[in-house]
């Protein structure tokens, strides 16, 4: 039962550090998006 629930915690972990990569790489493109236009 413990190693389910350690399952379990890992994969909700997982899935919000991939939220947090893809929201990162959406203000990344953003930044970018901003940026490349003000730096040419």
């Amino acid at each position: 039962m413990i190693a389910r629930l350690k399952a379990a915690r890992h994969s909700a972990d997982a899935r919000m550090a991939e939220d947090v990569l893809g929201v990162m790489a959406l203000f990344a493109l953003l930044i970018a998006g901003l940026a490349l236009p003000g730096m040419v």
